[in-house]
């Protein structure tokens, strides 16, 4: 990694994953749509379609992706209930539930980050 100013002139080289808990975490929930089925499981048990239906513009191959690679991390669960047609239910793992806090963070930031990009916006003269 190359340094990014002149302030930060020593040799930086990326940071194990073993050894940086950020990359650890972030690694867990890159994907574009990890952190947003994690909000959404927060409030309960979904199955597939409300989780499309909650999560707009996401395909459902990416959905099933990112489930499972939120499931192969253990931070969610899926249960299949034999009935016909079939019925599965995706939940948080105890590890998962862990991740609240985080995500709900990054919900305030957000909100406080749209805000701060709304109010720096210049007003269009006659549309005051």
């Amino acid at each position: 990694m190359k340094p990014t100013s002149k302030t930060n002139k020593e040799n930086l080289k990326p940071c194990p994953r073993t050894l940086c808990p950020v990359a650890t975490t972030l690694e867990l929930i890159s994907g574009k749509w990890k952190g947003i089925i994690l909000y959404h499981l927060f409030t309960g048990d979904k199955r597939f379609s409300e989780l499309k239906t909650l999560i707009e513009g996401v395909t459902h191959r990416s959905l099933t992706l990112q489930l499972r690679e939120l499931e192969a991390d253990g931070l969610i669960t899926r249960t299949v209930f034999p009935v016909i047609p079939p019925h599965v239910e995706y939940a948080l793992s105890p590890l998962g539930r862990t991740m609240e806090p985080i995500i709900n963070a990054m919900y305030d930031w957000g909100v406080a980050y749209n805000t701060r990009q709304v109010d720096n916006m210049p007003t269009v003269q006659g549309n005051q």
